[in-house]
């Protein structure tokens, strides 16, 4: 299957730093960072059967699969309390998700795509970055990040 940038939950696997290493073919070199084996980290998105060790056991998907639904917002219990918290567990590019459900559902997944595809652009380069990079790797122009997205949504 190709690679997959959408999610169950709502996150954007594109600005995934597992996603885009693998996407840059730098997989070896985030498991040597990370000290991890590189097949832990391989990944085409959650939506695809190959997942990088860190989702494969996700409540989120499996619970989607089993209901045999593509997003958490077509479900009868939504928002669900396996969802909330997810979007709750103080890690800040989980807090996007309800927010992102409610533009996929609103507007369409072809329209997220594209949108987020632009926002997780280096606005200098168009180098693609992840949701915690503060610069870009490529011409180290500022970036908006998740950090910056959980604050606007506090607001």
């Amino acid at each position: 299957m190709k690679e997959r940038y959408d999610t169950y939950c709502g996150l954007y696997c594109g600005s995934c730093e597992v996603f885009l290493a693998n996407r840059k073919g730098l997989v070896d070199e985030l498991a040597r960072e990370w000290e991890m084996n590189p097949a832990d980290l391989r990944c085409n998105g959650c939506k695809d059967e190959l997942v990088a060790t860190f989702c494969r056991s996700c409540k989120i998907k499996g619970c989607a699969e089993d209901k045999g639904i593509g997003f958490c917002f077509q479900c009868a219990d939504y928002p669900c309390k396996i969802l909330s918290d997810f979007k709750n567990d103080h890690r800040p590019h989980h807090s996007i998700v309800l927010y992102n459900l409610a533009l996929i559902k609103g507007n369409g997944l072809n329209k997220w795509l594209k949108e987020q595809e632009i926002r997780w652009s280096c606005p200098g380069c168009g180098e693609k970055y992840s949701w915690y990079d503060e610069s870009c790797l490529n011409c180290n122009s500022a970036l908006k990040n998740c950090l910056d997205d959980e604050k606007e949504l506090e607001d």
